[in-house]
């Protein structure tokens, strides 16, 4: 009975020992969070403004570019779109060419200071390409005197492959997708993240198409090249004033070089061993681990594993990206041939991708309802694949609708409009007209791209995921680029018909109904292979992050550092019972 007390005395003993241990270090850490609980929201507040900061200057110099390069430039209609398409694929790009130098070549902060020198110097020859200021007299008589064509031209491609250098360097160093710690977060979470993350990117992009395009178009059009150069200055003081906490280090993992090295190492054996040797392996990746002949670690091997299993996510979406790019592009070419005015204004040709922007807006809270829903289920992994399929089916859709909407365009009687003081001949039908295909394609994006930027984020290892958001990105790019090859090819292949120059002279509506029609096929194309991302849970927890060794490894030190803490704060137990 009294061996029974004394246990009991002991163990209550030890239960207060360790409540007050619990209790005292509570206090100290929640004392010592709040610092740095504001120190991350005051980076992650100041690495929002300026990803928003930048994001307003590249809207703002995309905007009207057709317009500038048809009005001002002399250019044809097909060379002003693909001139378009090529700077937004670059853009996209350069971040990925940036990290790579940041990470091997050059320093971050170095690097930084020279991207933001270099977006500096693009966005201010912008306005250098526009003189004269119409609006800008020397004096009663005279204007400022204009540029040669041909110095004009150079200037304006050395102005925005400057500006697009610049827009890498601030996307990848200042503004990378680690900055907002996300290591922590599930899949609804992640989810949630990318949708409000590309909400308020295109409620900015909405911001820029309405003032913007309408400075640039009525009031000024050249006058408007100044403010991406005033949107870039604030990016850079922003930048200038919290560079000490916003420039990201991230941490030292799998690189851009050595996921190529996994895979030419693994064709280069493979074909060696095809040729002389026959050895079975599960994948031909293992071809490249040391112990089958290759040069790389099985961790490595194994990343690569993980992010060669979402490549035909990411090729399914360049076509989808290359249907993206006929907002400022083909539909951008429907819309200033068609009639701007409305109660006695004139519209802003650029305003009316804001009704693509609208159906996102509207969207993305519905989207987070239904969520929230899909994922309180905790038997079953809920996976955005079905949005993606739904998003491409969008798409289709509205290329065709556009195809359709050319059509109808041209049953209308042509009329007189001026666009940047050039009078233009377009037909009568009124711009709206066009708004199904702007809303489609708006619904398209609020589905697909923050579902694909969360399965390429949470479908391989932790230590794989910038790598796997660089692909995403080249594969975009990419999209950017097909949508220019496929207008040059059309026109050459076509003399003109299929994208004209004068679209009442042409038949710009084969374009849409071909691209509409591989659209269609890329659609059912990846709804085929949706079901390999099917099990968020499932693949995360089961496949990637618990089959590679180096990642065992760590959880095993981590059990047993704590294995150790408990030991050693245990009071009941003996000398012997702790060896």
């Amino acid at each position: 009975m009294l061996d029974a007390d004394r246990r009991d005395t002991q163990q209550k003993g030890f239960l207060n020992h360790m409540a007050d241990k619990e209790q005292r270090p509570g206090r100290s850490n929640h004392a010592g969070k709040l610092p740095g609980a504001e120190k991350k929201l005051h980076e992650a507040v100041c690495v929002l403004l300026v990803e928003l900061c930048e994001r307003f200057t590249f809207f703002g110099i995309v905007c009207n570019m057709i317009l500038f390069c048809t009005a001002r430039l002399g250019y044809r209609s097909h060379q002003a779109a693909m001139v378009n398409m090529c700077f937004v694929g670059t853009s996209t790009l350069t971040p990925v060419l940036v990290g790579w130098l940041a990470e091997y070549l050059v320093g971050r902060i170095k690097l930084v200071c020279i991207c933001m020198f270099l977006h500096f110097l693009g966005t201010a020859l912008l306005p250098v390409v526009s003189f004269p200021f119409e609006d800008v007299h020397v004096d009663r008589r005279h204007i400022l005197l204009t540029l040669p064509k041909r110095e004009q031209k150079i200037l304006f491609y050395f102005a925005l492959l400057t500006a697009s250098l610049g827009i890498g360097g601030i996307r990848a160093i200042v503004c990378p997708l680690s900055a907002y710690s996300l290591e922590d977060c599930g899949p609804k979470e992640l989810l949630s993240f990318f949708n409000w993350f590309h909400w308020l990117v295109n409620l900015n992009s909405a911001v820029v198409f309405v003032s913007i395009s309408y400075i640039q178009q009525s009031v000024a059009r050249n006058l408007g090249f100044l403010i991406p150069f005033v949107s870039g200055l604030m990016a850079m003081i922003t930048i200038h004033m919290v560079r000490g906490e916003m420039i990201y280090k991230p941490k030292a993992d799998s690189s851009l070089l050595t996921t190529f090295g996994v895979i030419f190492s693994a064709l280069k054996t493979c074909c060696m061993r095809y040729r002389y040797l026959s050895t079975a392996v599960a994948s031909w990746l293992d071809h490249a681990k040391e112990n089958h002949g290759g040069q790389y670690t099985e961790t490595q091997v194994e990343g690569t594993k993980s992010l060669a299993r979402l490549f035909p996510l990411f090729t399914f979406q360049i076509l989808y990206r290359t249907c993206i790019m006929q907002i400022p592009s083909g539909y951008y070419l429907q819309t200033m041939n068609s009639n701007l005015h409305f109660s006695g204004f004139v519209l802003p040709v650029a305003a009316m991708n804001v009704i693509s922007i609208v159906p996102l807006l509207i969207l993305v809270p519905i989207l987070e309802c239904i969520n929230s829903w899909l994922f309180s289920s905790k038997d079953t992994g809920h996976s955005p694949t079905i949005y993606i399929v739904a998003g491409h089916l969008c798409a289709a859709l509205s290329v065709m609708a556009a195809g359709f909407s050319e059509i109808h365009r041209k049953h209308f009687p042509q009329l007189e409009q001026t666009l940047s003081q050039e009078v233009l001949l377009v037909s009568s039908m009124p711009c709206f007209h066009l708004a199904p295909q702007y809303i489609l394609l708006g619904v398209a994006e609020a589905l697909v791209t923050p579902s694909c930027s969360l399965l390429s984020f949470w479908l391989v290892p932790e230590r794989m995921r910038g790598i796997s958001m660089h692909f995403l990105a080249l594969f975009n790019g990419a999209g950017c680029f097909m949508g220019a090859l496929f207008v040059q090819t059309a026109h050459a292949g076509t003399q003109g018909n299929w994208f004209p120059h004068s679209l009442h002279e042409g038949k710009l509506e084969r374009f849409f109904f071909f691209l509409a029609s591989l659209m269609m096929v890329n659609t059912l194309g990846f709804w085929a292979v949706a079901h390999r991302y099917n099990n968020l849970h499932e693949d995360c927890t089961n496949v990637f992050t618990g089959s590679l060794p180096g990642e065992k490894l760590l959880k095993h030190e981590k059990a047993i550092k704590h294995y150790n803490a408990v030991l050693e704060s245990c009071p009941i137990l003996s000398p012997v019972e702790k060896t």
